[in-house]
């Protein structure tokens, strides 16, 4: 099973699902793919098999992943600061794998009904259903 973690600016919360995914699923071939370098690298750091920088790496990753997981802003073009371009958003909304998107009040995007959230419980869930898959 190929998870690809999609995050930007300081990839933060990319490091934290791959942390938890890397603990918790033993099959998991992990690909993190960065709006910038800082992102890939927090990944990488975090214990990613593969990562990659920018706009086509998120194009070629999403047709090859089974499951992408990430903040919900990488199906809003735009968000996350401007770092998640139309063509980002587009791939990842395209692609035929699962999406496992984990809903964060961002950048203008606000999202109903998780203020009780915390952004540990929020990764948890992911990662069960991850797991579920």
């Amino acid at each position: 099973m190929t998870i690809l973690v999609i995050d930007a600016q300081g990839g933060g919360i990319g490091r934290q699902l791959i942390t938890s995914i890397k603990q918790n699923i033993e099959d998991a071939t992990i690909l993190a793919v960065g709006t910038n370098s800082t992102a890939t690298t927090a990944m990488l750091k975090a214990g990613a098999d593969e990562a990659a920088t920018g706009e086509n790496s998120v194009v070629v990753a999403c047709r090859k992943a089974d499951i992408i997981v990430g903040p919900i802003g990488i199906v809003i073009a735009d968000s996350m600061l401007g770092e998640i371009t139309p063509k980002m958003a587009l791939s990842v909304a395209q692609s035929p794998a699962k999406r496992i998107l984990i809903p964060f009040n961002h950048c203008d995007n606000i999202i109903a009904g998780i203020s009780d959230f915390s952004t540990k419980k929020l990764i948890q869930e992911a990662v069960q259903t991850i797991q579920k898959l």
